[in-house]
This record gives C-alpha cells, sequence and structure tokens, in this order.
C-alpha cells in the first residue's frame, strides 16, 4: 500500500486535546470533528488539508487521554497518515481501531512542512519526493494493512466473518 501527500508539520508531545479540543466530543462523527482537527495549534489546518496529505511530528505524538476522536478528527479531514518520532501507547490502540496508518521513524526530523512525500507500507520506506531522500521505518504489518483498507477494525472483522460465511 502506497500513500502520497503534502507534509504538515507539528513538534513534540502533541496531545489529544490538541488534536481534537473536549467541546467538540459531543460528536463521533469523523468529518465533523475533521472541521476542527488541530484548531487550537493551528486554526487554519483543516482547510489547509488535501485528502492524501500526511501529518509529520515529533515525539510522544498522541499524549494525553484516550479518547479515539483524536484519530477519527485526524482520518475526518482528510489525512491518510501520522508520522512522528514516537507516538503515546493508547494513540497506536485507537488508530488501530480506526484504521489510521501511523509509523515510527527517527528521522522525521529530517522532514520538512509542505514536502510531499509518499509511505511504502509494506516497505517501510518513507520517501521524501521534495527532498530526493529516502529514511527507514518498520514495515507495516500485512493484516495492519488490510485493517486499514478495511477502514478500521470494526469493518476488518466483518470481512473476516463474511468471507468465513460465504463458505
Amino acid at each position: 500500500m502506497i500513500l502520497k501527500g503534502k507534509v504538515h508539520k507539528f513538534g513534540d508531545d502533541i496531545n489529544t486535546d490538541d488534536i481534537i479540543a473536549a467541546k467538540y466530543l459531543v460528536s463521533s462523527e469523523p468529518k465533523e470533528l475533521g472541521k476542527h482537527c488541530m484548531e487550537t495549534i493551528d486554526p487554519n489546518f483543516s482547510q489547509a488539508v488535501s485528502p492524501g496529505d500526511i501529518i509529520v511530528a515529533g515525539n510522544n505524538f498522541g499524549c494525553g487521554s484516550s479518547r479515539e476522536h483524536a484519530p477519527l478528527a485526524i482520518k475526518g479531514c482528510g489525512v491518510s497518515a501520522v508520522i512522528a518520532k514516537s507516538f503515546a501507547a493508547i494513540f497506536f490502540r485507537n488508530a488501530i481501531n480506526i484504521g489510521l496508518p501511523f509509523l515510527e521513524s527517527a528521522d522525521a526530523h529530517k522532514i520538512n512542512d509542505a514536502d510531499i512525500i509518499e509511505i511504502d507500507l509494506a516497505g517501510g520506506i518513507i520517501k521524501n519526493i521534495t527532498q530526493n531522500q529516502d529514511y527507514k521505518t518498520q514495515a507495516f504489518p500485512e493484516f495492519l494493512q488490510a485493517i486499514v483498507k478495511s477502514g478500521g477494525l470494526i469493518n476488518w472483522v466483518k470481512n473476516v466473518q463474511n468471507r468465513g460465511n460465504s463458505r
């Protein structure tokens, strides 16, 4: 699976309140949450995102509360993946549940805002097209790629069950 988009760069310790403010937690609709994604840091973020764009951040992305609304907001505004130096553990689970790819990269700091990058999830390669550089990351496991393609864990389970029932 290959993802390609423009980078929106953030720093360290981006918490779930930064990703989606608590006042918007009255909805769990991804598109509605996406309208307010990152607005406490950048009020124009959701308008600046084009479908397929990618967030790149520093250490401890997704720290704070365990709200699943955070990756929902990211996905709802059109972001296709998040690359960071490290993630808060709870963000891993929530991102998997909704089918949002996330990659840890020690080279995240080398990627600049507005760079165009391409991610080869299966190969574990981040290609910075703007800078003509490649960065290695851990390959996204095949079963996680299947969850992403299905649109999240619940859809993946339904697909697996449907395949089993059709035999």
